[in-house]
């Protein structure tokens, strides 16, 4: 697909399909270190978006961005609960990574993700839970609400932008930094969105990975977080550090996707995490 092709071009990474346990998985794959695995959150593109950071993380790891199933280019399976998304993961870093692998998951599927670590803890270095609602007791806001089930009924441009208005501090500076990245971005989002597995695969995601996190997690964990996220507030993540005894990293002046809207500044918090 062009609008794929374009967010991945001139990335220091490989495309394949990979069997993982039986799910047919696309990966991205490159560099040569320490093995990082970025995991997308509940967005119909998949990993694509990880795109502006790639290219300097693949400088110093072994970088792993997978397609979850049932978004992306991945095959879906009939249900993506805790037990399945496990099996996979599990077998994908068997695959993917010959160590312990630092992980970093974002928004939704982080929520995933924290319930592998508290079962799988000699996979994994070190967990950054990005932007991740299960952290705490978390309501998903109204406005949100129904912006994300206008989307999912219409995938229209003008309900992406709705979407996104939510999702960037300010959407418009994102833009003007890449317009022809911005385009394909949410061009091939929005052609995703209209498949009817990963408009399954994203009802799902919403129903079971807004509930807080119940399990212990014995895997060091740090928190990553945008100061303006209106998807999953600030508060949340302060009050889950506090409790948890979990530390907290904030960038300033972003909101849900910092790694798009400043990539920079998502790096230099995300090295001094893993240092």
């Amino acid at each position: 697909m062009i609008e794929r092709e374009r967010l991945l071009d001139g990335l220091p990474v490989g495309e394949r399909r990979v069997d993982v346990g039986g799910v047919s998985t696309v990966v991205l794959e490159g560099g040569n270190g320490a093995p990082l695995v970025l995991l997308h959150g509940g967005i119909e593109c998949g990993g694509a978006y990880w795109a502006p950071v790639i290219p300097a993380f693949a400088q110093q790891h072994r970088l792993v961005v997978p397609d979850v199933p049932g978004l992306g280019e991945s095959e879906p399976v009939a249900r993506l609960d805790q037990a399945t998304f496990d099996g996979w993961l599990a077998k994908l870093l068997e695959l993917t990574c010959e160590q312990p692998a630092v992980l970093v998951a974002h928004s939704l599927v982080g929520t995933l993700a924290a319930g592998f670590a508290a079962h799988h803890r000699k996979q994994l270095q070190r967990l950054v839970l990005y932007a991740v609602p299960g952290v705490g007791p978390y309501r998903l806001p109204i406005g949100l609400q129904i912006t994300a089930i206008r989307f999912a009924l219409r995938p229209s441009e003008a309900n992406m932008v709705r979407f996104e208005q939510w999702a960037f501090a300010d959407l418009d500076s994102a833009r003007r930094r890449d317009p022809d990245w911005m385009h394909a971005f949410t061009t091939y989002t929005r052609t995703r969105a209209r498949v009817p597995h990963v408009k399954r695969t994203m009802r799902h995601l919403v129903t079971t990975c807004t509930k807080q996190i119940r399990d212990h997690i014995d895997v060091p964990t740090t928190l990553l977080w945008g100061a303006k996220d209106r998807f999953v507030p600030l508060r949340l993540a302060e009050e889950a550090a506090s409790r948890l005894n979990w530390p907290l990293k904030v960038i300033d002046d972003a909101g849900h996707v910092p790694h798009i809207e400043r990539p920079g500044a998502f790096l230099e918090e995300l090295t001094r995490t893993r240092g």
